[in-house]
Parts: C-alpha cells; sequence; structure tokens
C-alpha cells in the first residue's frame, strides 16, 4: 500500500530502488579500494538489509549479526547502548577482516561499541553504513551519503504490522 503524502522536508527518504543502489555503489567503493572483508557482521535490526546485500555484492559467505539496542523512537534513545541475546561468538573474528554494517552512524555509538567489541577479541574491524550524520563520533570507513536529517527507512517507516496485515 502506497501513500500520497509527501515525506515531510526534514526527512530523508530511502526506497528499496535507492536502497539496491546504495548496495551496489557501497560495494563497488569497497572492492575498488582493494578491502576484501573475511566476515561481515550486521548489527540487528537495521544493519541487516545493507549487510545481506553487501554479502551477496563482495561474495562474502561467512556473515553473522550482534544486536544492539540504542534507539526507542525517532530521536529518542537509551543513555548507551545494549548489547542483546543472542550474540555472536566473538573469538572467531580473532586475526579476520571484519566489517561492521548498520543503517546509519547518527552518535556513531552503537557502531563504537561493535567496532571496539571485534578490536578486542582480536578481529580487524572496519565499518559501512548506508548513512553518516555529521554527528557521529565514529566515522566509519565505508558510507553512501552524508545527512543530518532523520530517515525514512524502508524497512521501518512503514512500522510494525497487525495479525490482519494492517499497521498495528
Amino acid at each position: 500500500m502506497t501513500s500520497d503524502a509527501s515525506p515531510a522536508p526534514d526527512r530523508e527518504v530511502l526506497t528499496w530502488s535507492l536502497f539496491g543502489e546504495a548496495v551496489h555503489e557501497l560495494a563497488t567503493t569497497i572492492a575498488d579500494g582493494g578491502y576484501r572483508p573475511d566476515v561481515l557482521l550486521g548489527i540487528a535490526r537495521g544493519g541487516l538489509p545493507l549487510a545481506a546485500g553487501l554479502a551477496y555484492a563482495l561474495d562474502v559467505k561467512e556473515t553473522g549479526t550482534i544486536n544492539v539496542e540504542f534507539y526507542t523512537g525517532v530521536d529518542s534513545r537509551l543513555e548507551e547502548p545494549v548489547v542483546l541475546p543472542p550474540s555472536v561468538d566473538l573469538a572467531e573474528l580473532s586475526g579476520r577482516r571484519v566489517l561492521v554494517v548498520d543503517d546509519v552512524a547518527d552518535t556513531g555509538r552503537t557502531l563504537a561499541v561493535v567496532v571496539d567489541m571485534v578490536r578486542a577479541a582480536g578481529g580487524e574491524p572496519r565499518s559501512a553504513v548506508v548513512y553518516r550524520k555529521p554527528t557521529t563520533r565514529l566515522e566509519p570507513e565505508y558510507s553512501w551519503r552524508r545527512t543530518d536529517r532523520w530517515i525514512d527507512f524502508p524497512w521501518s517507516s512503514a512500522g510494525p504490522v497487525s495479525a490482519a496485515g494492517r499497521p498495528a
């Protein structure tokens, strides 16, 4: 179901089609730079679509996820990012090139937590996001676009569905 309403001017709207372009362009930038990750680690939930797309585009079969909660709503977040179960076995990342993937580097705190965990486990982390904001304290090595606006991602902008298939 689509809406005829225009997006708010203070929002960045990412469509599925544009997301496909973002994955391709990010993968090309990563590959052209000579970086070849051994493992992709997607930050759940927002980083999972990008991690899946990059895993295929870069032909990286070893992928994992890590659950980190920070945002609780629009401009609403916890004091610190919290790693939730289940967790990836970080010992398996030792000595490996790990591309940590998320949807956005807003404050950069979620990325920093995961990058620090990978590094502490002996891995060699780099990070990739669709969007980075000027407020991030951890600059990802790879990003598709820069914005200072709130982002409507295609996987989360419609909200959860009820059992009848309508927004809850």
